[in-house]
C-alpha cells in the first residue's frame, strides 16, 4: 500500500524521466516464486517516483536491490552496471522481475543513463578496459581503490539530464565519501537528472527532500527519514552506545 504522494519540493510530482513504475500482475506466473514472493514485489501496484531522488530502503532480502536492478534493465541498462553500451555479464544473476515491470515515462527523455552497483564495480572497470574507453577520457579504474573508482565515475561520467540508478553505493564508500556523494547527487539533480537508489546508509537516505520507500513484510510504503529503522537504530546506538552493547552481549556473558 503506497500513501498518496505529496506535491512540491521533495515530493512525488510527476516530473523526472520515469513518472512511475507498475507491476504487470497478469505477466506473473506465480507469486509463490522468487522474486514475486517478496512482499515488496507481491503487493506492488503502481509506484510514483520523485522527479529528483527516490530511495528504497529495507533489510537484506527485502527486495530493494531487486527492484532497482529491474528498473535498470527495463531502462535498457546492463544489470551488472554501466551504460546502455556496456554488455558484460561476468556472473549473470538478475531476477525475472523486469519482465513484469512497466516504466511509465514522461515525454522528455534523459540524455544519458548509468547504473552503478558497488558490488560489481570491478566488472565495470574490466568492461572499460575491454571497450578501450581510455581513448574517450576514461581512466583505468583498476588503478584506483573501490571507493575512488566509484566516485570518479560519478564525478566524471554522470552528466546533466541523466537517469542514474545506484545500488548500495555505501558498500564502496567511507562515511566521509558518502557525504561527498550527497553533494554530487545534489549537483546532478540541479542539472536536471533523476536519481533512484537502494541503500542501507542513513547518511545517503538523508538527501534533503528525497522520497523514501520502505520495503518490508507489509510491502512498499512511503516513509519519512526519521521513521526508517536505519535512522532509528543508528541514532539510538550513537546516543546509548554503552547500554546497547551491554544489552547485546549480556546473554553471551551468562553462557560463558
Amino acid at each position: 500500500m503506497v500513501p498518496e504522494p505529496s506535491h512540491g519540493v521533495g515530493g512525488v510530482n510527476g516530473g523526472g524521466y520515469i513518472r512511475e513504475i507498475a507491476l504487470l500482475r497478469d505477466r506473473v506466473e506465480s507469486f509463490d516464486e522468487y522474486p514475486f514472493s517478496i512482499p515488496a514485489v507481491r503487493h506492488m501496484g503502481t509506484l510514483p517516483l520523485d522527479e529528483g531522488v527516490t530511495i528504497f530502503v529495507g533489510e537484506n532480502g527485502s527486495g530493494k536491490s531487486t527492484l532497482i536492478e529491474a528498473i535498470a534493465i527495463r531502462a535498457g541498462l546492463n544489470p551488472e552496471g554501466g551504460t546502455r553500451h556496456f554488455q558484460h555479464a561476468l556472473r549473470p544473476s538478475e531476477s525475472k522481475l523486469h519482465e513484469a515491470l512497466l516504466l511509465v515515462r514522461n515525454p522528455v527523455r534523459e540524455r544519458t543513463a548509468f547504473f552503478l552497483r558497488a558490488e560489481t564495480m570491478f566488472n565495470v572497470a574490466t568492461e572499460v578496459e575491454r571497450l578501450n574507453l581510455q581513448e574517450y577520457g576514461w581512466i583505468d579504474l583498476h588503478d584506483r581503490s573501490h571507493g575512488e573508482a566509484f566516485l570518479w565515475v560519478v564525478q566524471n561520467r554522470l552528466g546533466p539530464q541523466g537517469l542514474y540508478l545506484f545500488d548500495e553505493p555505501e558498500s564502496a564508500l567511507s562515511p566521509q565519501r558518502q557525504l561527498s556523494l550527497l553533494r554530487l547527487l545534489r549537483d546532478l539533480v540541479r542539472s536536471g537528472s533523476q536519481i533512484l537508489m537502494a541503500t542501507h546508509s542513513p547518511i545517503l537516505m538523508a538527501y534533503p527532500g528525497a522520497t523514501i520507500y520502505a520495503c518490508d513484510e507489509d510491502g512498499l510504503s512511503r516513509v519519512a527519514y526519521e521513521e526508517t529503522p536505519h535512522y532509528i537504530v543508528t541514532r539510538a546506538f550513537l546516543n546509548r552506545r554503552e547500554r546497547m552493547l551491554e544489552d547485546l552481549f549480556s546473554d553471551g556473558d551468562q553462557d560463558a
